[in-house]
């Protein structure tokens, strides 16, 4: 089963982000992922249309299961 990790902000131009991580650790904790969140924000690596990210709107595990048919 494939997992990603969805993490979504707000740039300062209010467009919504979302940054996917594939198979994250399996110990994330709420609190974790929004200090992670809140320094990528701080370092201003990201940018969209020229705008920074600005603010988390959250974040959220996806599990996806693939059958193969052929």
């Amino acid at each position: 089963m494939a997992k990603t990790l969805q993490l979504n902000f707000t740039t300062a131009a209010g467009k919504k982000v979302m940054l996917t991580v594939d198979e994250p650790r399996a110990d994330l904790t709420s609190a974790t992922v929004e200090v992670a969140m809140q320094e990528i924000i701080a370092s201003g690596v990201f940018e969209v249309d020229g705008t920074l990210l600005e603010t988390s709107r959250g974040a959220r595990i996806v599990e996806r299961h693939v059958t193969e048919l052929a």
